[in-house]
């Protein structure tokens, strides 16, 4: 799968790579005490700091079909892109997330998805000039996939099972 393909796929487009449902998607508002839309990701939460994940928050309408939670983290920048974290299975309850997340232990029945560089867990950003994104994804189940599947699939099945999205996009590394 290409690197563009998967940021499609990883941004929901699932209409994208192959499949097509005409389907009203939810918006999620997601945030960040740290993080602020359009500015710089500060640089604890890239590869030159020790921060590890950022924490988010999000919120939505309740939906009554929302059985689980996704966030997937990428990158673009003009050279390259990547997806840098994907946390899958997180309870449908949850609200947030805090700093360092991806590290143990994760909330309960969630799980980490192998990422662009071939590891699981948050991978920190290195590229000076990019786009980094994280989107959260309200699922109408949970993402069933062998252990060590691979990102294109699970993020297929994130992109199949989406109900609700939203996004918070920083700019480059401070």
């Amino acid at each position: 799968m290409t690197a563009v393909a998967v940021v499609l796929a990883s941004s929901g487009c699932d209409f994208l790579i192959g499949r097509s449902q005409a389907r009203e998607i939810a918006e999620i508002n997601v945030s960040s005490p740290e993080l602020h839309a359009g500015e710089p990701l500060p640089r604890e939460y890239s590869c030159k700091g020790a921060q590890g994940s950022p924490p988010l928050r999000w919120s939505s309408q309740p939906l009554p079909d929302a059985k689980s939670i996704a966030i997937v983290v990428d990158s673009l920048s003009p050279s390259e892109s990547a997806v840098q974290w994907v946390l899958y299975n997180i309870p449908a309850t949850t609200t947030e997330l805090g700093p360092n997340a991806a590290a143990n232990p994760l909330p309960e029945g969630a799980s980490q998805a192998k990422v662009t560089s071939g590891k699981a867990g948050y991978q920190p950003p290195c590229v000076e000039k990019a786009s980094y994104r994280f989107s959260v994804y309200s699922l109408n189940r949970k993402v069933e996939v062998q252990e060590g599947a691979p990102l294109s699939e699970v993020l297929r099945k994130i992109a199949d099972q989406t109900i609700a999205r939203g996004r918070l996009t920083v700019v480059n590394i401070q």
